[in-house]
């Protein structure tokens, strides 16, 4: 473990920890020696002194694998460790470092006995890319102090005491999205497909698919190409339809139909998977649009925004005012991405939306139940949607008649685009 634990244990004082209890980050970070009143971060006010914390933090391979291998010590865990402990997934970054965020799970055992817990996490050092930690009462006063397992660096003694530290200007996940949940450009997300080819045979299928390079829009189409966004059910396969017809327009879907027999497949995947198969989707639709603007005008059924807002909305909990700042370098659009001359976002009141659902009564992704039962989680989409510029989302009222809302966009699309 050493050896794959120096790039984690650099700076390791230094760095902040962030524990997910109930939608919600808890911060603490560690010093060597007590500089101030005796606090208790409340990730441990409530845990029994009896009891033992622990941190599993996955360290030294690839992100394709460490992404991978993420879901699945989620599922050894909940399998394998006594009914007593409690798992809760946590990180490790440095302040203000893109890039220095690790991830792992926060394990609380409230058992009599941690043994059958700690041959687990040895048996885990042993043979997996993790460093483990735990958790115990100071002998003296209410503090808690961490131990490192296992090797440590030069000169380090091993173990600090755990104190409280202030909740962070960013949500840590902040750090981590850039080209990770959200990319910024064709050759980032291939490279991800590339990496992935020999454990997911589908990869090199998608690849295949792909274009030479990313579309770059160099001469204003001749026509118009208007993107329609929303939440489901908020009405956009009627309006892109009914636009269509409207306009003599070619209608296109992101992602593409070239990509729905893989789809299943890589939406098990874990988000740094996903979201590159989607943002690939996303180039190889901006390529049917640079296409077939030369001829009609284009109306497309979804297309970054989605992409983009969605992924920054599922990386950051907690409420709206924990996504990015507006004006933040991850809202902006990729530069050898096509850019719409219009993208409308449909809303809708949250009840009705769900009883567009329920007469719909079609089998709904992961993402689409988050937004059914977590009412921060569709907060943070619809606001993820406003902030994403070039260009910005103009937003329409879905509730009026189908008939309305297509003779409002019509307007939009004369105005705007000069049709």
């Amino acid at each position: 473990m050493a050896r794959r634990a120096f790039p984690l244990l650099s700076q390791w004082a230094s760095r902040v920890f962030a524990v997910e209890l109930n939608g919600a980050p808890f911060y603490f970070t560690i010093q060597d020696k007590i500089r101030g009143p005796e606090e208790v971060p409340r990730v441990f006010s409530e845990v029994h002194s009896s009891n033992r914390c622990y941190s599993v933090l996955i360290c030294g391979i690839n992100r394709v694998r460490k992404a991978q291998f993420y879901g699945q010590l989620r599922d050894k865990l909940l399998r394998d460790l006594p009914p007593e402990c409690d798992l809760s997934p946590m990180c490790s970054y440095l302040p203000n470092v893109r890039g220095s965020v690790v991830k792992g799970y926060f394990l609380t055992d409230n058992s009599e006995s941690p043994s059958s817990t700690e041959r687990l996490l040895r048996d885990l050092l042993q043979r997996d890319p993790v460093m483990v930690c735990s958790y115990l009462r100071a002998e003296e006063g209410p503090l808690w102090t961490q131990h490192l397992w296992a090797s440590v660096g030069k000169g380090d003694r091993g173990f600090y005491f755990v104190v409280p530290s202030d909740e962070p200007q960013q949500h840590p996940s902040v750090h981590s999205i850039y080209n990770t949940d959200v990319f910024y450009s064709f050759e980032e997300a291939r490279q991800v497909l590339k990496e992935c080819a020999d454990i997911i045979p589908e990869a090199t299928s998608v690849l295949e698919l792909l274009p030479s390079r990313a579309a770059t829009a160099r001469n204003k189409p001749d026509f118009p190409v208007v993107v329609i966004e929303g939440l489901d059910a908020t009405g956009k396969t009627t309006l892109t339809e009914s636009l269509r017809d409207s306009l003599g327009a070619t209608l296109l879907r992101s992602p593409p139909q070239c990509l729905s027999p893989w789809r299943a497949r890589f939406d098990q995947e874990p988000p740094l998977i996903r979201r590159a198969f989607y943002a690939l989707g996303n180039y190889i639709t901006a390529e049917q649009m640079e296409q077939e603007a030369t001829n009609a005008p284009v109306i497309v059924d979804r297309f970054w925004h989605s992409t983009a807002s969605y992924a920054i909305a599922t990386a950051v909990s907690g409420p709206v005012s924990s996504l990015p700042a507006e004006g933040s370098e991850l809202y902006r659009w990729p530069s050898d991405l096509v850019q719409p001359s219009l993208v409308v976002v449909l809303t809708l009141d949250p009840e009705e939306r769900k009883r567009r659902l329920r007469v719909r009564g079609q089998g709904k992704t992961e993402e689409e139940k988050e937004l059914d039962h977590n009412h921060l989680f569709r907060l943070r989409v619809e606001e993820a949607y406003r902030r994403i510029s070039g260009p910005a989302c103009i937003t329409v009222d879905a509730s009026p008649s189908a008939d309305q809302v297509l003779q409002q966009v019509l307007l939009l699309i004369r105005g705007k685009c000069h049709l």
